[in-house]
């Protein structure tokens, strides 16, 4: 077999009796982990339902699943890795509408779902004519809660030899600046992560898991890790910011994988004198801000590595240690970044006290030159492919600069742009700048409309403590790295950003409320001195008065997606 499959770190772990998974109390063996998933292979293959029966005729059937991180889905997953059917990973967050475009875009024959989800189950699996099973029914073998299930027995077979581009999950993107696609997971794509983050482990290590499994991230930086060296999973059924340092000291965990938000609400949590004496030695994940990685180790005692990566996982940074402080790392030799418009490659950025003073040549976007590395596609979405690939080069649609030696800096999604004034601006920097801010848990820049041209500076704040504009001022008057044109007009002070169950800000929510918010907003009056002070509370009069600006200047119309309150 292969060894870059997951079939192969699995069944190396068959006869394994160290801990392999551990929750709420209860805990499995590598080997009994591994012969739970040849069990749920087994009840998938015994599945009479003609719908699900016709799937498995026609190939790798598709199931879905609707939970939150419980062990019946990584034994699922196992399954589809050592059995032949397709996991395609359902966000439950999402609306009923929202999933049923899901569930249809990618096949779904049959539906399993834990207890909590029983409703939304019921009411997919009647919107796309499947069969539906609860979780249970893989422990007690009973058949999926339709009537024309039959008692016939057909014997499970386990895949012979599994090859690396064989589909094992369908994994959709976060959907924070679009609608979100769906990601051919295949066995390659969960081993060489699992491989690589796996050589930072021994078998004596505990890897704690609280992001959403139905994400990439868990199961690439968490999951795939814990198979790979044999450590032990211990698997947290939602993420919990107070409940974190007790899952590491109860479990034992010295590696944990985050996502950046996470980091941000765990540290906004109380420190403790005590908060350094746990287990953890090593952080991994992705998009913590250079402030919340630093503040965490050293709260924590641990080592963060922060790292560059998508669920595409077509483009890869490796942090630099001696890289200045917010790199991703070095840019690849077969990775550049390139204009999206024109295609020539960016020249390097020129950057003065943290400021960069050409945006407009040096902000690109990140292109795998080479190919697409480790992205197997979309499924069956030509039309998402042909945007990604494009003259045998993967465009990322992630926005960075590199500076002379190469080191990379994010400037944001492909949609984070701000023009203020005829100057490109990326949101990135600024956000970074923000987070350093006294008080601030999580901080969002995004564009609004300005009434004569271009856009305006808007940040949304999360605080731990009242929002002070006088401190605010006075902060970024000594912040050489924020530019006058890159001060917020409007500071929304929020008491929580929306985001995706992945914890990525969703923006477009935040830019369609503009200062039309019940929450409070600070802004700054235009006036003949652009002065960095002169915030205020933004009353009733005020937002007439912008609006009434719009219409002067005949640019109503770009109010017309603005929320109402």
């Amino acid at each position: 077999m292969p060894a870059d499959t997951l079939a192969a770190l699995l069944l190396a772990r068959a006869g394994d009796d160290r801990p392999g998974l551990l929750f709420e109390g209860r805990e499995w063996s590598w080997r009994e982990h591994v012969a739970a998933c040849r069990a749920a292979a087994g009840w998938l293959g015994t599945r009479t339902v003609p719908s699900w029966r016709a799937a498995r005729a026609a190939g790798r059937p598709h199931v879905g699943v609707l939970c939150d991180n419980v062990p019946e889905l990584l034994f699922l997953v196992g399954a589809a890795a050592l059995g032949g059917s397709v996991v395609v990973a359902l966000n439950p967050t999402r609306s009923p509408a929202e999933l049923s475009r899901d569930a249809a875009a990618t096949h779904v024959a049959l539906l399993l779902y834990d207890e909590p989800y029983e409703e939304s189950a019921t009411r997919l699996a009647r919107d796309l004519g499947v069969p539906r099973a609860p979780f249970a029914a893989l422990a007690a073998d009973s058949a999926p809660t339709e009537p024309t299930a039959s008692a016939e027995v057909t014997a499970p077979a386990e895949v012979a030899g599994p090859g690396p581009g064989d589909l094992v999950m369908l994994i959709f993107t976060s959907g924070t600046s679009g609608r979100p696609r769906a990601v051919r997971i295949t066995q390659r794509k969960l081993a060489v992560p699992g491989r690589s983050l796996g050589a930072l482990l021994t078998p004596d290590d505990v890897v704690y898991c609280s992001m959403p499994l139905f994400h990439s991230g868990a199961l690439m930086a968490a999951y795939a890790p814990a198979v790979a060296s044999g450590a032990a999973l211990a698997l947290r059924r939602r993420f919990s910011a107070s409940g974190l340092l007790p899952d590491v000291r109860r479990y034992g965990c010295t590696y944990l994988h985050y996502v950046g938000k996470a980091l941000s609400y765990v540290l906004a949590t109380p420190d403790r004198p005590d908060d350094a004496g746990n287990p953890l030695r090593l952080a991994f994940g992705n998009e913590g801000s250079a402030t919340a990685t630093r503040r965490f180790g050293e709260r924590f005692g641990c080592r963060v590595i922060d790292a560059f990566g998508s669920t595409e996982t077509a483009i890869s940074l490796t942090p630099d240690p001696a890289a200045p402080p917010g790199s991703l790392g070095r840019l690849p030799d077969d990775v550049e970044i390139r204009d999206p418009f024109t295609g020539a490659r960016c020249p390097p950025a020129r950057v003065e006290d943290g400021r960069l003073l050409n945006p407009d040549e040096a902000i690109g976007e990140l292109v795998n030159v080479a190919g697409a590395g480790l992205f197997d596609g979309y499924y069956d979405d030509p039309e998402a492919d042909a945007e990604r690939l494009r003259d045998g080069a993967f465009w990322s649609g992630d926005l960075a600069y590199a500076d002379a030696r190469g080191h990379v800096f994010f400037a944001g999604r492909g949609t984070e742009r701000l023009r203020v004034d005829g100057e490109n601006l990326a949101v990135a920097p600024i956000e970074a700048a923000l987070r350093e801010f006294p008080g601030v848990v999580e901080a969002a820049v995004y564009p609004v409309p300005d009434a004569a041209a271009g856009d305006q500076p808007m940040a949304a704040l999360v605080m731990a403590e009242p929002f002070s504009p006088a401190a605010f001022a006075s902060f970024l008057a000594a912040r050489p790295d924020v530019g006058r044109k890159a001060v917020p007009r409007y500071v929304r002070i929020a008491p929580a950003l929306p985001q995706t169950a992945s914890h990525k800000v969703v923006k477009r929510l935040l830019a369609r409320d503009a200062w039309r918010t019940a929450d409070p907003v600070w802004w700054r009056p235009p006036g003949p001195s652009p002065a960095r002070d002169g915030w205020r509370r933004l009353e009733e009069d005020d937002v007439k008065a912008i609006e009434d600006d719009f219409a002067r200047n005949g640019r109503a119309h770009l109010l017309a997606h603005l929320r109402e309150e």
